[in-house]
């Protein structure tokens, strides 16, 4: 099955379930979704960070400051969290990522989906997946910072790292 054909939980502007449909459909026609971002923290406190794949559906070559990914059909935003960081990072050890906060993305131009923020802390040594990433690195948040400006970022990350970082002071 590809990435398409993944069956996904159509949901309203209150996060309840709707309806289902494919991973295609649903980005083809705008339909709310749900979708979780992980923020990996090495032992030194430094953030994951990764340039996607230029195979990717959604936002193909672009920086992101969070692995994740979108929630399936009948699976918990918490599962979601644990599934997509074990995944993306290529860490079965990996501990439960803690929830964070959870907001609504909406660009205003069709892609719109409930956005759980977790973070994770990850001593273990990565080993993204090749289809997922194509470079990695763990920064600095003065690095992110520098990099803001300079590289193009996936603008879901963005938004959420931006709440983060406004949570945080």
């Amino acid at each position: 099955m590809s990435a398409a054909d993944e069956i996904l939980d159509v949901v309203d502007e209150r996060d309840r379930v709707t309806g289902q449909a494919p991973r295609g459909q649903v980005y083809a026609q705008g339909l709310r979704h749900r979708a979780v971002f992980v923020q990996a923290r090495d032992g030194a406190g430094r953030v994951f960070v990764h340039r996607r794949t230029p195979t990717k559906l959604v936002f193909p070559s672009l920086y992101d400051m969070f692995v994740g990914g979108v929630v399936g059909t009948g699976e918990s935003y918490d599962d979601a969290a644990l599934r997509e960081a074990r995944e993306e990072l290529g860490v079965p050890g990996l501990p439960r990522p803690a929830f964070l906060f959870k907001f609504l993305y909406d660009d205003g131009a069709g892609r719109t989906w409930w956005s759980a923020v977790y973070e994770v802390h990850c001593e273990l040594p990565v080993d993204p997946q090749t289809e997922e990433v194509d470079w990695h690195d763990f920064l600095s948040e003065a690095e992110i910072e520098r990099r803001l400006t300079e590289w193009e970022w996936v603008p879901d990350g963005l938004t959420a790292y931006r709440r983060l970082r406004g949570l945080r002071g």
